[in-house]
């Protein structure tokens, strides 16, 4: 019985990398799967992840492009589900400030960085990130969806104590 116990752990201890690795992927969609858009984007990865209010929160973006970038505007909407998707913010941003200007062709990275406030209501949320060039092309369009939960580890902390 020890022996069969302990293959168990040993098939558990490989198998865990695997599965904690697919519980924190974050599934990214382009907004219109028929458009050959310009910028690629390959993942995005989101820390700390879950997101939680009052803490800084960096979704780092990792794209490509075969078309180098001079510059352009990160635009960024959030919708709340609340039986139908509600638009809760909008914010457009220079691209120079999120990476490295001029883009050039290949690999690269976009990193936004914000904090939720402590009222945001929990629940599932979509975020839709636009990239425009300086003539207001779209260069890409992704989506994603995410969720807060009921407490932060700030609120959980202070209700257990």
């Amino acid at each position: 019985m020890a022996g069969f116990q302990s293959n168990l752990f040993i098939i558990y201890l490989c198998l865990f990398p695997l599965v904690t690795s697919f519980t924190d992927a974050i599934d990214v969609k382009y907004c219109n799967k028929k458009n050959n858009y310009d910028v690629k984007v390959s993942g995005v990865e989101i820390t700390p992840y879950p997101i939680e209010r009052d803490v800084e929160t960096t979704f780092n973006i990792s794209a490509s492009t075969e078309t180098p970038i001079s510059g352009g505007n990160l635009v960024i909407d959030v919708s709340y589900n609340l039986l139908v998707w509600i638009g809760v913010y909008s914010e457009t941003s220079d691209l120079c400030t999120k990476t490295t200007c001029p883009v050039t062709t290949g690999d690269f990275a976009i990193s936004h960085t914000q904090s939720l406030p402590g009222v945001t209501p929990p629940g599932s949320y979509k975020l839709t990130m636009k990239l425009q060039d300086s003539n207001k092309k779209e260069l890409t369009c992704i989506t994603f969806d995410f969720s807060i939960g009921w407490y932060s580890a700030n609120e959980e902390a202070v209700a257990s104590s």
